[in-house]
């Protein structure tokens, strides 16, 4: 499949990075999102990034505004109409994330292939509210897009061949490292990586250290470069929740089961960087 063209459906911070990678790497990008506001600051941020990478001569002024220029903002869904490849990246809530691909599913072109970016979500639940589980794929982006060099490929139940072999030659030209795991809750790295979070938030709930300390001896004894309670604020507090509860609903095992500490963080709104205070305080 001959890729021309590629939508990015939410400009938030995983969104934004999405769109950025894809347009550094030639494709013509539209970033949508549902309020102009929204796609301003993704925008924005998108400049900010490749700014920091002017000013250390890793690209010139020029090689950023070319860049910048496939890059085409939008609050209406309907122009992912064109793009040969669209890849949601909304917030992780089921029935937000099901409605997005029923309007795809409806607009796109019938060869269009639609991934997620869904951390947890299982790709064949998200299939089933279209009429193309085919090209229904799991395209999910590490954290900070423009670094992080993995992108976990998942494949549902009726994912095509081709549309798994497309999305696994996209990402070696999008630059990143792919791997693929198969359709269960939270997939390989969230499997892993949530309960360690989850379970750093009640040794603190539990009094077993403080943040810090608990933060420094990942860091230093597991060789971590950032602590599971400083990773769990750049995640955001939230997203952390939504996956353990989908991992604890998927698998009904307790281990899954999310601390009470991060469940009171999260109703307080204390979901992390994005809001100025989570497991710490961010100016």
């Amino acid at each position: 499949m001959n890729i021309k063209s590629f939508g990015v459906v939410g400009a938030g911070q995983m969104g934004n990075g999405i769109a950025q990678v894809a347009a550094a790497s030639g494709f013509e990008v539209v970033m949508n999102d549902i309020k102009v506001e929204f796609v301003e600051h993704g925008f924005a941020s998108i400049k900010k990034n490749l700014k920091r990478s002017v000013e250390k001569g890793k690209m010139t002024d020029e090689e950023m505004d070319v860049i910048l220029g496939r890059i085409r903002t939008s609050t209406d869904i309907k122009d992912m109409a064109p793009a040969d490849v669209v890849v949601e990246a909304a917030t992780e809530n089921e029935p937000i994330k099901f409605q997005i691909f029923q309007e795809l599913d409806r607009i796109c072109e019938s060869h269009a292939i639609l991934a997620t970016n869904t951390s947890s979500i299982p790709i064949g639940r998200i299939a089933s509210h279209t009429n193309r589980p085919d090209k229904i794929i799991g395209m999910h982006f590490m954290n900070p897009v423009p670094v992080m060099k993995l992108i976990e490929i998942i494949r549902g139940l009726e994912t095509s061949d081709e549309t798994f072999n497309t999305i696994w030659d996209l990402s070696l030209k999008l630059g990143k490292t792919p791997a693929q795991a198969n359709d269960f809750p939270g997939f390989i790295i969230n499997r892993i990586l949530m309960p360690m979070i989850n379970e750093a938030a009640y040794c603190l709930y539990h009094g077993v250290g403080s943040r810090e300390d608990i933060d420094t001896v990942m860091k230093l004894g597991a060789n971590h470069p950032m602590g599971p309670l400083a990773l769990a604020d750049l995640i955001g507090l939230d997203t952390c929740l939504a996956i353990m509860d989908t991992l604890f609903d998927g698998f009904k095992d307790s281990k899954y089961r999310s601390c009470p500490l991060l469940k009171k963080y999260v109703e307080a709104g204390r979901l992390g960087r994005k809001t100025g205070r989570g497991f710490y305080e961010y100016k």
